[in-house]
């Protein structure tokens, strides 16, 4: 069940009454509970998203335990990535269009934009998984998968940068 589907379900008896009753207010509620749901997936994935720079920065003091100095300018180029992803998730505008705005953002708009934050969680995944494979093997080889590391959030950052493109229905999801 998707988050926008359990928000609906905790409408109010009030809400439902006023969709059916007052002329517009189910467009304008549908909206909102789209707004709300995105806005939580998004939180969902900001929470997701702090432990893994948790892990980071307990990677990098793995590397400095033993020895591994040059690896540490990497891990901290990519913890400052991630961070800004984080932010920039955290902070996202909510898809509002303002009455006199010249940009409309409609039901479809906003189905599209939940899509593409919620195609985002896959960075989660990703990142998790190469984090802790990195933490696994600090002693061995890890360059390549701090690589990697690098590589998701920026990944992720330039991903995040298409995501007004969708809210305009100018952007394909995982285009």
């Amino acid at each position: 069940m998707s988050l926008l589907d359990q928000i609906k379900g905790e409408m109010s008896s009030l809400e439902e009454k006023l969709t059916e009753t007052v002329p517009g207010y189910k467009g304008y509620k549908q909206k909102e509970l789209r707004r709300e749901a995105d806005k939580l997936l998004r939180d969902t994935l900001v929470s997701r998203l702090r432990p893994i720079k948790r892990e980071l920065d307990a990677l990098q003091q793995d590397l400095i335990s033993v020895g591994k100095f040059e690896l540490l300018d990497e891990v901290g180029s990519t913890i400052t990535q991630l961070q800004t992803f984080i932010d920039r998730v955290r902070t996202a505008s909510y898809g509002y269009g303002g009455l006199f705005d010249a940009v409309r953002v409609k039901e479809d708009d906003l189905d599209r934009l939940y899509q593409f934050d919620s195609a985002l969680l896959d960075y989660a995944r990703r990142l998790e998984e190469a984090v802790g494979r990195a933490r696994e093997t600090v002693e061995g080889d890890v360059k390549a998968t701090v690589l990697l590391i690098r590589d998701i959030a920026r990944e992720a950052n330039n991903t995040f940068d298409e995501r007004e493109e969708v809210i305009k229905g100018t952007a394909e999801i995982g285009a």
